[in-house]
């Protein structure tokens, strides 16, 4: 997972930083040295750590810190507090335009991910109660087109597509007719990338640029480059001028610096992360919450949207009931089973409890089990369900 390295050890920095009575001078040079060192590992930009640890020691060495009775709390909540501001300090969202449709481009190179995050990005805006329609603008790569149409069939969102032309400002200029005669108040381009970024691709980004007029432009970023997504986007941000940066494959082996880069180096806030491979493994990026699970404080706020999105509450309700009465069976456990699944995996939302997911990272869940767990209730009688005592009978 990201920041999986840092987060480790961050987490054993702020430990030692709790127990400690008193701090002097030279502790918190040694604390600073650590995170310094925790950050250039994660592969933070030089420049930003040496910011961020000078920051923090200004503030840390203040009297008021230094003759506090919990320094080490102090401490730790000026880190959290530096880190949160370094991710972008506060969340930033869509500008949905008040005269629909809202025309959202997205950019970035060849296999970061834009056609899956179109998909991704249609499918959260959905929830918010818009109606997104989704345009293929990828003319060239092979099965882009079709790949977009997937993904909305998937998702039952209409895709709309010319696959006799390869004029990409004609195929935006028809989207949006169509877009306008099915009152859909969202449009999503998806965009053509390259392996690297060259005057060909950014100039017909620019024309189309010119052409559509987008109400807010997303680079979409591997996160897995490191600090090449760093560079990508600030170069992108020059030449094209961007809005915000949709980060992907945060749920992979990577080591989180550009996440941790990409605020201070462009000045353009990171405004979603995709942390899986299901077209529903997509959030809004809260820098505060990013933040306290670096530090291995939790994220209690994330659990409670992704409850309150896969949960049905008249489920819940008539559950609750029924816990009161002690009439729980395997029909509301399998019930149960099938919501929290939706929420991501057991590990992703142990992580999210305060004070609990830390100690308990290093226990290895395999979500299997639970696959097994429902496939054994399924084969089960209804009689065997409901009354789970009668399984014990010889």
């Amino acid at each position: 997972m990201a920041f999986e390295g840092l987060a480790d050890r961050l987490q054993a920095i702020t430990r030692k930083l709790t127990g400690k009575a008193r701090i002097s001078e030279s502790d918190l040079k040694e604390v600073l040295r650590e995170v310094k060192l925790a950050l250039l590992e994660a592969d933070v930009n030089y420049k930003i750590v040496k910011d961020f640890t000078k920051t923090i020691e200004e503030k840390a060495l203040g009297q008021d810190v230094l003759k506090s009775l919990t320094p080490g709390q102090q401490v730790v909540k000026i880190v959290r507090d530096e880190l949160t501001s370094l991710l972008g300090g506060t969340e930033s969202k869509i500008n949905f335009t008040p005269n629909p449709p809202t025309v959202i481009m997205l950019v970035g190179l060849q296999g970061s991910g834009k056609t899956t995050t179109a998909g991704k990005l249609a499918n959260r805006i959905r929830k918010q109660g818009k109606k997104p329609l989704l345009v293929a603008c990828d003319v060239y790569r092979p099965a882009a087109i079709k790949q977009l149409q997937v993904v909305g069939k998937q998702l039952d969102i209409p895709v709309y597509a010319n696959e006799t032309s390869k004029d990409v400002n004609l195929i935006a200029r028809q989207a949006m007719n169509v877009a306008m005669s099915k009152l859909n108040d969202v449009v999503i381009i998806d965009t053509a990338g390259r392996l690297q970024i060259d005057e060909v691709l950014m100039n017909e980004l620019k024309d189309l640029k010119k052409n559509v007029k987008p109400h807010e432009i997303l680079l979409v970023v591997d996160a897995m480059t490191g600090q090449d997504a760093v560079n990508i986007a600030d170069t992108f941000n020059q030449e094209l001028g961007i809005d915000g940066v949709v980060l992907t494959k945060l749920d992979g082996d990577t080591r989180g610096g550009a996440a941790l880069s990409v605020k201070t180096i462009t000045g353009k806030p990171i405004k979603y992360i995709g942390v899986g491979e299901k077209l529903s493994d997509f959030e809004e990026f809260y820098p505060d919450r990013m933040a306290s699970r670096i530090l291995g404080m939790g994220d209690i706020l994330t659990m409670i949207d992704k409850a309150e999105e896969n949960f049905d509450m008249e489920q819940a309700a008539a559950l609750e009931k029924r816990l009161r009465k002690n009439k729980f069976d395997l029909d509301d456990y399998l019930m149960q089973l099938r919501q929290m699944k939706k929420m991501g995996s057991f590990s992703s939302i142990i992580k999210m409890i305060p004070g609990i997911g830390s100690k308990l990272k290093d226990i290895k869940i395999d979500d299997k089990e639970f696959i097994r767990i429902e496939a054994m209730i399924c084969s089960m009688t209804k009689e065997e369900r409901r009354n789970p005592n009668i399984l014990n009978r010889k």
